[in-house]
């Protein structure tokens, strides 16, 4: 095969960047994006809006970031032609919903070459074949009415989807709570804090059953925040 060329310093598309490992991965898949999104400051949690097709839905890998023009579809078909398994197409539609921007079709191509799911700050269509696939797709809703392939875009650059700037390479997680973007660096040291919120969480959950249903903060915040006078306790 012929390797690309190109003598454009600045190209609309970058093929080449580095992904998560399959090891963190696999680490990763073990959590709720929501746990994420907590050990991670809060951050990377895309609105609200984007949201699983079907709440069964589950997605983990590696972001390929897409940019497109609204009601366009022509560089997620190259985005598809350049994934590699385990890619987790992340594309900002602007958060068009006058068209879909994908449908049956192209998610059973997205399937065919390993793609892990789709995230779209966008429209799709066909969402009850895509059940049938359960290939997991997270957007802003449905729309029949279909695409253009007429406008230029960008692959592989940094993209705002849902309020959350993502890079290619970057961590993607989602289930029916939303999608969490996580920046490829700090995924390790996030991966080990996660594990020990799961450990406390759990601890505080059977103190709970236990019968110790206050939380043990509640009244220093409750001062700090001027509902108590200094001394006094809710209960």
């Amino acid at each position: 095969m012929r390797e690309h060329q190109t003598m454009n310093p600045h190209p609309d598309i970058v093929r080449d960047f580095e992904r998560v490992s399959p090891e963190l991965l696999r680490r990763a898949a073990a959590f709720q994006p929501a746990i994420l999104a907590d050990v991670a400051g809060r951050r990377g949690a895309l609105h609200g809006r984007i949201e699983a097709l079907r709440h069964r839905m589950k997605l983990v890998g590696s972001a390929l970031t897409v940019e497109v023009r609204p009601g366009d579809n022509l560089m997620i078909h190259a985005a598809i032609a350049l994934a590699q398994p385990g890619d987790v197409l992340v594309i900002d539609g602007k958060g068009d919903r006058s068209a879909a921007l994908m449908g049956t079709i192209m998610m059973n191509a997205c399937r065919q070459v390993g793609i892990a799911g789709v995230v779209i700050d966008g429209a799709v269509r066909d969402s009850v074949e895509i059940d049938e696939m359960d290939f997991p797709v997270f957007s802003v809703g449905t729309n029949p009415n279909g695409p253009t392939k007429l406008a230029s875009g960008r692959i592989g650059h940094p993209v705002s989807v849902g309020g959350v700037a993502v890079r290619a390479g970057d961590l993607v997680i989602g289930d029916a709570d939303g999608v969490v973007v996580i920046e490829r660096e700090k995924i390790d040291t996030l991966l080990r804090a996660a594990q020990k919120k799961v450990e406390d969480e759990a601890a505080r959950i059977e103190a709970i059953r236990q019968g110790h249903t206050a939380a043990s903060w509640l009244d220093a915040a409750l001062r700090k925040a001027g509902v108590l006078e200094e001394g006094e306790t809710l209960v």
